[in-house]
């Protein structure tokens, strides 16, 4: 996840969670649903990401990742609902040989990304938005390039442009996996299962 604010780091303490081992107190004490990532904070927990980097933003010090505009504001909320049918589009392609709903689903992320000229992110400056799709792209972009051949930012340079200035991004940066780790990863889920 994203660093939302400066110096959050120092006030929520990480706790790396073993995906195949999740512990026993995670389930019961943390998060009944048992999925990551998880925040607990002020007797609460969090756990959808949506949710959390909301809960995040509007709890916790630091200059706020949602813009004032209504309009963004708008936008920023269709785009929020969008992840899920653009994460299943994707990995339904990443399963079988077909690629039309992952290019639907990438050009649909080019045009949102044209919709403000303000700058090259979603809502034009860095918001929550490139935070909950950052790491769907992070994750997709290597092993549909290594894998199946497919370069999502042809023909979508507003997408090329956003990918060049969230690995700008040092928070970003903190929390990628390494690309490879990610492709053999994606190779085993996606591949073993057609």
């Amino acid at each position: 996840m994203l660093s939302l604010n400066i110096g959050l780091q120092e006030k929520i303490k990480l706790v790396p969670i073993d995906l195949k081992n999740r512990p026993d107190w995670y389930k019961e004490k943390v998060y009944p649903a048992n999925k990551v990532p998880a925040l607990e904070h002020n007797n609460q927990v969090k756990g959808e990401s949506l949710d959390l980097i909301k809960y995040i933003d509007t709890n916790f010090e630091g200059p706020s990742l949602y813009p004032d505009d209504t309009i963004k504001q708008e936008f920023g909320e269709e785009l929020l609902s969008y992840t899920n049918t653009f994460y299943k589009a994707v990995t339904t392609s990443l399963k079988g040989d077909g690629f039309d709903d992952a290019a639907a689903a990438f050009d649909y992320i080019e045009k949102a990304l044209s919709k403000f000229d303000d700058g090259p992110f979603f809502l034009g400056q860095f918001s929550l938005v490139d935070i909950a799709y950052a790491p769907f792209i992070e994750r997709f972009q290597p092993y549909l390039l290594d894998v199946k051949k497919y370069d999502i930012k042809v023909g979508r340079p507003k997408l090329a442009v956003w990918i060049e200035e969230m690995n700008k991004n040092d928070d970003f940066n903190q929390t990628r996996r390494d690309p490879k780790e990610l492709v053999e990863s994606y190779r085993k889920r996606y591949l073993s299962s057609s």
